[in-house]
């Protein structure tokens, strides 16, 4: 037997979940480490630009160094951050630590920080999305690296990965956010209301239907806008984004 034969395999360990501004700094370490990798590792200034940037973020924050510094901190402690000191630099630099701590390499990254950054989305729009991060060449490719994330707890979906419209989510929210999205989960309606629009006599109004076919085609009307909407936001941030590493933001 030679020394290969002995090498033994890596153990990764398991992150149970993060915080919501624990899952933005780890999200926008990732992000940068592979969109603008001469900028990284990254100064306390440059993490907190880029946790409040404008573009690919959802919801948008407003932290200040203070905010990011006390972050890393719990982060550091849990051994997903590392400070470093670059040749030359006065400030300390920090690097994320996924690829020792959890295993993961480029199109997972990618993959986690969107998610980590913009939360629930379709196959579609996370492939374009993670992509600018790390190529990821087909649909299919993308499903069998979220399928191995959703086997190591990293990952939910709405469905089969297989099925049309199914969104996908990480799954690393705490406990008492997945209560209050359990909860809100409840109380959503099953159907669009119909239309209840009435005439001054407080009968329906004149050529208004009120049956589920019309609501049915309204909410496959809204769900086109926001679509297009959504391709154009896209657009508009992929350009932000090249903006952003020419100006090395």
């Amino acid at each position: 037997m030679n020394e290969m034969d002995d090498k033994e395999e890596p153990e990764f360990e398991r992150i149970d979940s993060l915080s919501k501004k624990e899952r933005r700094v780890l999200g926008t370490l990732v992000e940068k480490s592979l969109t603008t990798p001469e900028y990284y590792p990254l100064t306390l200034k440059a993490l907190t630009n880029g946790c409040n940037q404008k573009s690919n973020r959802s919801p948008l924050s407003n932290y200040d160094e203070y905010d990011v510094e006390e972050i890393l901190e719990t982060l550091r402690d849990r051994g997903l951050v590392a400070a470093v000191q670059t040749a030359g630099g006065r400030a300390e630099r920090y690097r994320h630590l996924l690829r020792d701590k959890v295993g993961w390499k480029n199109a997972s990254l990618a993959i986690m920080g969107e998610l980590l950054l913009r939360g629930r989305q379709q196959l579609g729009e996370l492939r374009s999305r993670a992509s600018r991060m790390s190529e990821i060449a087909s649909l299919d490719l993308l499903r069998t690296e979220l399928q191995q994330l959703m086997q190591a707890g990293y990952v939910q979906t709405s469905g089969d990965l297989h099925r049309r419209g199914i969104e996908v989510d990480h799954a690393l929210y705490t406990d008492s956010e997945q209560d209050k999205m359990a909860g809100l989960q409840r109380h959503l309606p099953e159907e669009i209301p119909v239309s209840r629009e009435r005439d001054s006599l407080g009968e329906p109004a004149s050529g208004v239907q009120t049956d589920t076919p019309v609501a049915q085609n309204t909410g496959e009307s809204y769900r086109e806008e926001i679509e297009e909407l959504k391709n154009r936001v896209d657009s508009l941030e992929q350009r932000i984004t090249e903006l952003e590493r020419q100006l090395g933001v």
